[in-house]
């Protein structure tokens, strides 16, 4: 039976070009941009660092990467979408490349390199998505090198805050839609764990919070994702969906709309 997550297989999804987007718009947030910095320098990326990461997605956080480790490093990015990768492609093109920049198609289970490769190894809102999370991280470990650093983020639905005026129907959505599509709704608080798990010492955990008070584009998004989801799956109806949705633009225009989101990041280094 097919996976409700659709991340799982995206090149199969009649919305792949609205989903592709979604991650530039992700990207593109004040916010989450932040987010991104911070973790990126919590892992501690060096100019040269060799770096991979899996689960790419688009490049929002390979063109970062590239940045920071500038042209005497290396970047690989891997994803599983054929049509993610050619999104890819074309932003690094138009973006320039500050370093050796290459993309891969591969399984993050079953990654096509050597092990002891990369200085760095990275997977950003990824572990959420594949159904052995263990294995994905094993093999993040396997492709760095002895003394490297194994960097993991995660958002946590478990985590997620919201004004509306209907709270009872804002869990319904938020808490069913999320136990429905995701084996592991609460991955973000996982992840020290499961770098523990695959070998990895010294490790560290660092929280962020996603704030929006003026109902962002990627808020926005993924609001009305769970309100659609939730039709889908028979938690309400298409009805009280849109008078879940309504009920926020009144709260932007009173000035009262908050939403949060818990981001956990995750670092551990493999032993000598």
């Amino acid at each position: 039976m097919p996976s409700p997550d659709p991340w799982r297989a995206l090149d199969r999804q009649p919305n792949v070009d609205r989903l592709i987007a979604a991650l530039e718009t992700r990207g593109a947030t004040p916010t989450q941009a932040r987010l991104r910095r911070r973790f990126l320098a919590f892992v501690g990326l060096r100019p040269g660092d060799r770096v991979v990461e899996v689960g790419c997605g688009t490049g929002v956080v390979l063109r970062d990467v590239a940045a920071r480790v500038g042209r005497r490093g290396a970047v690989v990015g891997v994803d599983a979408s054929r049509r993610v990768l050619a999104a890819a492609r074309r932003l690094a093109a138009r973006n320039g490349r500050p370093s050796a920049l290459a993309l891969r198609r591969a399984d993050a289970a079953r990654l096509p390199f050597a092990a002891d490769r990369f200085d760095v190894a990275l997977a950003v809102t990824l572990i959420l998505h594949v159904p052995d999370p263990l294995r994905v991280v094993g093999e993040l470990v396997r492709v760095t090198r002895p003394g490297g650093r194994v960097g993991l983020q995660d958002q946590d639905f478990g985590v997620v805050a919201v004004t509306h005026a209907d709270r009872a129907l804002t869990d319904r959505i938020l808490a069913g839609v999320a136990r429905r599509v995701y084996a592991e709704p609460y991955s973000g608080r996982r992840l020290p764990a499961l770098l523990r798990a695959a070998g990895c010492i010294r490790i560290r955990l660092r929280t962020d919070v996603y704030q929006d008070t003026t109902l962002e584009p990627f808020t926005r998004n993924f609001l009305e994702r769970r309100a659609e989801n939730a039709v889908r799956f028979g938690i309400v109806t298409a009805a009280a969906a849109q008078r879940w949705l309504d009920g926020f633009t009144a709260l932007v225009a009173a000035g009262d709309f908050v939403f949060t989101m818990n981001y956990y990041g995750a670092v551990g280094v493999k032993p000598r």
